[in-house]
């Protein structure tokens, strides 16, 4: 098993910035992926950003030169530094581990609440 615990959500103003983090404890996978979703009032979630053991990025294109992610495999940390927010931005967002051994296994934590007011 794998724990997630987030930590950095909050409200803050438009144009504003905050840095969510994620810390993984338990099992590991040498071959992993972590990220971070989020998920709107009545909206599905959706992918923000996720990164590999590797250090391959993907992002959404609504987040492209406004979030960073990055992670700290000695830690087993993920971050995500999010710039310039916008009310859009406003949602749960979670954290997400995918495991490779061979198939692939995920977890996540149970979210931390991003508010942008306008």
């Amino acid at each position: 098993q794998v724990q997630l615990v987030e930590s950095g959500g909050g409200l803050v103003q438009a144009g504003g910035s905050l840095r969510l983090s994620c810390a993984a404890s338990g099992r590991r996978f040498s071959i992993n992926a972590m990220g971070w979703y989020r998920q709107a009032p009545g909206k599905e979630r959706e992918l923000v950003a996720d990164i590999t053991s590797g250090g391959s990025t993907n992002y959404a294109d609504s987040v492209k030169g406004r979030f960073t992610i990055s992670r700290d495999n000695a830690k087993n940390a993920v971050y995500l530094q999010m710039n310039s927010l916008e009310p859009e931005d406003t949602a749960v967002y979670y954290c997400n581990y995918r495991g490779y051994f061979p198939n692939v296994v995920v977890y996540w934590g149970k979210g931390t609440l991003v508010t942008v007011s306008s």
